[in-house]
């Protein structure tokens, strides 16, 4: 057990809470191991401005509700503190708060708890986050490895149901079961970062994360924090990035969570045009209030610093961004402008992305961000948001919709594959193949394809190239890369067994070729953000329904050259605009027989001749074969 003095709570800091500056909070609040006079204790902080009383209940008290009073400070900043001596590391608590208003009392987990008992359960566990972290290397060079003309390419996944073991009752791997298998696969796989869907602690399993209870604390039904830190280790040692999906949009109203904290509705808005989420039956945080800024900052930077976590990808932001989200006329509150947009909570996300840029500079910030809210990847000095890149949701609706077509009707959908090149560099974007298009009735992303068996797994070998080609950073939800064929279920392990098909065992070795082509080609990545990067060579062969493009690196050479056949026919002698003579050289195509395809193909290359097309002085002549993509580089 640390050995430490009680942390101070200074007047700066109750200041620096009180104003909605304090963006280390977990240094201060909750439970903290430590010495007094001699004596192992743990002193106990909880704001609670509205509480008549506060005591520390646990099962070193026997729960009983008059053992550990807590007192309030006498700066009127409402935090209530005290010593408990009979409190250890693993002990189990709660706050039993009686308010000044309605008779109400309840007993609350700590907003600041660091560990939590396994749901159903729900008491806080007194924690000492202590670990030997040996990723140093990872940590000094992250920055190459985070920054925006970098390769990114996101294995998106759920801890619990990445793979299950069914001769043990079907439990999920735990963080250090997890560790190696998945540092390996990812590697093999190529992938340059992943990133978890919500680790921290939330009651109901079946909302994958996404009703969070315990800010501070990752679930423990994998593991311990240590566990969870021996995992995000052993996949830094591996050179994999670690992103982690953040909710600050809402929170669940269980009764032992953050919702009418001390009797008042503290974290969350009053009024319930402002305060209740109607599509998630939750509440929302009042972004108005100083010290829920505190807490939420505080949170983000919480994870970056103790945890190691190269990112945070922000979860639904346009819910925040927009008062009227989800709302009919007269049930949505207008801004002190008469305006629809929800102005407290800009500038809590200007100040998040400030602080947590100005902490760690070598991290990514992402938001989810559904709408053509302008600047949203743009620093706040500039008047943005300040976040590092946003998911391009309208690549990925439009995208799928185009794919979902009868291949003898795309002719006429050719503009779904195009449109995003317009706006394309308006905003650092990510490209989102995630969980949310493969549940709710969606089907797999396998099953959105239409056609036979063989078609349907060529189509995903080609929307998987359309993405790899399409400027813009890479995001995969696990069990696409090896064309799962059923909808995800969080109840059950990926569809491993798949991969005992050739076919799918072609998809799986399609993205991995992909993610290698990717992270080895500068042109891929180094200008995802910059126009120059990305040339059209055809964009209007909608009869045919083919596309051409190419990518540039920085500086001169290295162009790679994207052609996409999206019908079933294969295209013979299909002559093609090229930027300067040569040979140019296959670098893969998806109609390969190794990854399930007919084996059409340039026999590795083809010679450039001087006949004009598509405005340009010398050409290449190519057989591109049915639903593929041929990706060709000059050679040297």
């Amino acid at each position: 057990m640390p050995t430490n003095k009680p942390a101070l709570l200074t007047d700066k800091d109750i200041a620096r809470f009180r104003n909605g500056s304090h963006h280390a909070l977990y240094e201060k609040m909750g439970a903290q191991l430590c010495e007094d006079q001699g004596r192992a204790c743990t002193r106990f902080r909880v704001w609670a401005p509205n509480a008549q009383s506060v005591s520390v209940i646990g099962d070193f008290n026997a729960w009983n509700t008059r053992a550990h009073s807590l007192h309030p400070r006498e700066d009127s900043s409402g935090v209530w503190e005290g010593i408990a001596f009979d409190a250890k590391e693993g002990s189990a608590y709660k706050f039993h708060v009686e308010s000044k208003y309605q008779g109400y009392a309840a007993n609350k987990s700590d907003p600041f708890a660091l560990r939590c008992e396994t749901p159903p359960h729900t008491a806080s566990i007194v924690t000492d986050l202590s670990y030997d972290w040996q990723d140093g290397t990872w940590m000094k060079d992250r920055h190459r490895h985070n920054a925006l003309d970098a390769p990114m390419s996101i294995y998106e996944m759920h801890l619990g149901a990445w793979r299950r073991i069914p001769e043990e009752g079907n439990r999920s791997l735990g963080y250090r079961e997890l560790a190696q298998p998945l540092a390996a696969y990812l590697r093999e796989m190529g992938f340059t970062h992943v990133e978890f869907m919500p680790i921290m602690e939330h009651p109901f399993y079946g909302s994958w994360g996404y009703q969070i209870t315990g800010y501070y604390a990752p679930s423990s039904r994998y593991g311990s924090p240590q566990d969870l830190m021996f995992l995000i280790d052993t996949l830094h040692q591996n050179g994999i990035g670690v992103l982690l999906d953040w909710v600050p949009s809402h929170f669940p109203t269980d009764e032992h969570g953050l919702g009418y904290f001390d009797g008042t509705h503290l974290y969350e808005h009053a009024d319930p045009k402002k305060g209740f989420h109607p599509d998630w039956k939750s509440a929302i945080f009042n972004y108005g209030r100083h010290e829920v800024q505190s807490f939420l900052i505080s949170n983000a930077l919480f994870w970056l610093d103790r945890y190691h976590v190269d990112g945070l990808r922000v979860d639904a932001v346009a819910s925040m961004l927009y008062l009227d989200y989800s709302r009919k006329a007269g049930e949505w509150v207008p801004n002190r402008q008469g305006g629809r947009e929800n102005l407290e909570a800009v500038d809590f996300l200007k100040k998040l992305n400030s602080a947590a840029y100005q902490a760690f500079p070598d991290i990514q910030i992402t938001a989810e961000e559904s709408t053509a809210w302008p600047m949203v990847s743009r620093p706040v000095y500039l008047g943005g948001l300040g976040f590092g890149m946003k998911w391009n949701m309208g690549w990925m609706h439009d995208t799928l919709a185009y794919f979902s077509q009868d291949p003898v009707f795309r002719k006429y959908h050719h503009s779904e594959l195009t449109f995003s090149l317009c706006y394309a560099f308006n905003e650092n974007f990510v490209l989102p193949l995630s969980h949310d298009e493969v549940v709710h009735g969606k089907g797999s992303l396998l099953g959105k394809m239409p056609g036979d068996d063989w078609q349907r797994h060529a189509q995903l070998r080609l929307l998987f190239g359309f993405l790899y080609g399409h400027p813009g950073k890479k995001l995969l939800f696990m069990g696409g890369e090896f064309g799962q064929l059923g909808e995800w279920n969080h109840n059950q392990s990926l569809e491993w067994h798949l991969l005992e098909e050739p076919r799918h065992r072609g998809v799986q070795h399609w993205l991995r070729d992909l993610n290698r082509l990717y992270r080895t080609e500068k042109a891929c990545y180094e200008q995802d953000f910059e126009p120059v990067g990305f040339e059209w060579i055809d964009s209007h062969d909608h009869n045919q329904s083919l596309l051409a493009f190419l990518r540039h690196p920085k500086g001169t050479g290295g162009t790679v050259l994207f052609i996409f056949n999206f019908t079933p026919i294969p295209r013979e002698a299909y002559r093609i605009g090229i930027p300067s003579p040569g040979q140019w050289r296959e670098l893969l195509n998806s109609d390969a027989k190794e990854y399930g395809g007919s084996g059409w193909g340039n026999l590795g290359g083809v010679q450039s001749q001087t006949l004009p097309s598509h405005g340009r002085e010398n050409s290449i002549c190519l057989s591109i074969p049915p639903l593929a993509v041929l990706i060709l580089k000059k050679a040297d």
